[in-house]
């Protein structure tokens, strides 16, 4: 592997000229902390998403003029050369043309063609799926040695002037896969009219990454599904799992072929998922009725997976969880595996997914291993269950894993060994966050950081998905958290990823960055399945600060200064909703957050109407205060009665925005003198 010699921090696209140079380019934001290697021009790394292993300084930044000449080389994916394009045209360049790798056409050097059309120098941009011969030598050469062992999925990038003072791009990927992530690092390092010059070496910790649909309640639509595998490829997630429990094929209905107008829908969602190097799952979930040991309801079972099988894909999972495995489903399986028990259920589950492994995924080129929810996918104690499980399940199965509970408060490395222990090999998890489908998350939005998995999970899982909310836009802030800790774990920073996240819903724009940054601590709960009062994250961390500010002011009898000293972050508050519907560039995530930004207009609004109703008291003006008091708890009536949006969300219920924090403070608030 390559030595790390900087982490850099994520970050949307560098854009801006610096104004110590008469050259346009990325304008470098804020090093990492305690990282702060400085650039050519005395300024900090430009941030990436998920954080690169090893991104370094080359020299200065790379023009890009009007015209590029791309370089492809063999095995280089049509999605890889849009990006590139893409990404070139954003920066400036109006003339962009393709050719085969090693045909310079024109330009024998490989870097640069005064004769281009302008006057312009000509930008030559190699793109490879291989690093190797005058490719490795060309990087090596500008200290960017790319070491025999990068890995699957790994790229190297380079933006340097050549000693003949051409200057030169180079994405070159391990495979495929790696030269397309080189072009999404390659978007958050281009600006208006330059790359940042920069080296970067680059490989995930985790096998696996992404997302599990595994939610109960309203299943994503095609175009949500579309949507997230193209925000998947940007931020290199590679694993897409299509397990919906409200999808009657998925589960109740297993036994039956997808209708022909649902199966096309599926098919261009493997389609898209290839395109974005992501891995369309099939999940099947027989447990609710299947006869384990009955030959027809095997051959149902393999002809459902052999029908996607069909359509593309190769990576399947037979889900057998939430289920009761202490009975039996027909009178065959007691016959056949004794009385019903959970020692007994193991032993029909594993001859089931046996039998998958051996007759159908290692008969199907192509396929990858197969992937197992057991019934028993939480905690780490060992029972008779995974006892069976770990003596006879074929070794390439993979097993999933939710944590110490179903909705664990955090995932630790020893965690993560004990459940290996138990069940005989690295798990896979099944990560319950940001889902919002059980009742302490009713009328709640889990919009805090991806947190509280340790890192150093890479060396001891074979990965990690996220089990998302039935807002799937939403969903966006956590899965960038997600993204950046499965690439790069031992380097990860929850609070680093939030601004990714909102740097992304924001295009980049400061103040919506900041507005959106205030909402999401609004939403900040992430509740647990454990007791009640155990909680992954609390509510309103932010905001609970500003209060306790307030608080402590007042105390000491400073009451101006505790009303003055509050005002600026409610004015962001009330700020944020008009600010978050009118910039921010997803519109479907405005769309999935709308109740809960309709009430955080009116819970901002009672804030405001609060302090003006102190300021008032302060002043000796009883009758103002009185009214702007009685506004408020107008307003707070209002914000209470908005409910989620029926049918989208189970559990439904009133939306909670701050609870615990911001109702506290406005119900005592109302009585300070």
């Amino acid at each position: 592997m390559g030595v790390v010699t900087v982490l850099a921090s994520a970050s949307t696209a560098c854009t801006g000229d610096d104004p110590g140079d008469d050259r346009a380019g990325p304008a470098s934001t804020a090093a990492p902390p305690g990282r702060p290697e400085l650039g050519p021009r005395g300024e900090p790394l430009p941030l990436v998403t998920p954080t690169p292993r090893d991104i370094r300084w080359l020299g200065p930044d790379v023009a890009v003029p009007a015209s590029v000449t791309l370089r492809i080389g063999d095995g280089v994916d049509d999605a890889t050369i849009g990006a590139v394009t893409e990404v070139m045209q954003a920066a400036g360049a109006t003339d962009v043309e393709t050719r085969p790798g090693g045909d310079p056409g024109g330009d024998p050097g490989g870097g640069g063609d005064s004769s281009a059309r302008g006057g312009d120098r000509r930008l030559t941009v190699d793109v490879a799926s291989s690093i190797a011969g005058d490719l490795a030598a060309e990087l090596a050469a500008v200290g960017l040695a790319v070491p025999p062992d990068l890995g699957a999925e790994g790229y190297a990038l380079a933006a340097f002037r050549r000693s003949d003072g051409h200057d030169r791009l180079v994405l070159a990927g391990a495979d495929a896969a790696g030269a397309f992530y080189a072009a999404q690092t390659l978007r958050q390092l281009a600006g208006a009219g330059a790359v940042a010059g920069v080296g970067v070496l680059d490989h995930p910790a985790m096998r696996h990454r992404g997302t599990i649909e595994g939610f109960y309640g309203s299943p994503w639509t095609t175009a949500e599904r579309l949507d997230q595998l193209a925000f998947y490829g940007r931020f290199k997630l590679n694993t897409y799992v299509y397990a919906p429990k409200d999808d009657p094929y998925h589960r109740d209905r297993w036994r039956e072929p997808y209708p022909a107008d649902l199966l096309a829908d599926l098919t261009t969602l493997i389609d898209a998922a290839t395109a974005n190097h992501v891995r369309f799952t099939f999940a099947v979930s027989p447990g609710v009725s299947i006869c384990y040991g009955d030959p027809a309801d095997r051959a149902a079972l393999v002809a459902k997976l052999d029908a996607l099988y069909a359509e593309g894909v190769r990576s399947f999972s037979v889900a057998l969880d939430d289920i009761d495995h202490t009975r039996w489903n027909c009178a065959g399986d007691s016959a056949g595996y004794g009385p019903p028990s959970t020692a007994a259920a193991a032993r029909a589950q594993l001859e089931l997914v046996n039998a998958v492994q051996h007759d159908f995924v290692a008969q199907r080129p192509g396929t990858l291993p197969l992937q197992m929810v057991p019934t028993e996918y939480r905690g780490t104690g060992d029972s008779e269950y995974r006892q069976v499980l770990r003596s006879g399940l074929d070794p390439a199965v993979e097993v999933m894993w939710t944590g110490a509970y179903v909705v664990p408060e955090e995932i630790t490395v020893a965690h993560a060994e004990a459940a290996r222990s138990t069940y005989g090999r690295p798990v896979f998890v099944w990560d319950n966050t940001p889902v919002n489908d059980f009742p302490r998350t009713a009328g709640r939005l889990i919009l805090a950081p991806y947190a509280r998995r340790e890192p150093g999970l890479s060396a001891h899982v074979s990965g990690v998905v996220l089990n998302p909310m039935n807002q799937a836009s939403a969903s966006k802030v956590q899965l960038v958290g997600g993204a950046d800790f499965a690439w790069n774990d031992t380097a990860y920073d929850p609070a680093r990823a939030q601004r990714a996240a909102a740097g992304h819903l924001a295009g980049g724009d400061p103040a919506t960055v900041e507005a959106l940054l205030a909402f999401f601590d609004l939403e900040n709960l992430a509740p647990t399945s454990a007791r009640s009062e155990i909680v992954s994250q609390p509510q309103s961390p932010a905001l609970a600060a500003e209060l306790e500010g307030f608080h402590a002011a007042w105390r000491r009898g400073d009451k101006a200064g505790a009303v003055a000293g509050l005002r600026p972050y409610a004015a962001v508050l009330a700020g944020a909703p008009d600010l978050v519907r009118a910039r921010v560039v997803d519109p479907a995530f405005v769309a999935d957050c709308g109740p809960w930004l309709d009430a955080t207009a009116l819970w901002a609004g009672a804030l405001v109407a609060t302090l003006d109703g102190l300021d008032a008291r302060l002043a000796g003006d009883g009758a103002t205060a009185s009214v702007r008091l009685a506004e408020a708890s107008a307003l707070v009536a209002q914000a209470e009665a908005i409910h989620t949006i029926p049918g989208e969300t189970r559990p439904e219920g009133p939306v909670r925005v701050a609870d615990g924090v911001l109702d506290d403070f406005l119900a005592g608030a109302a009585g300070l003198g």
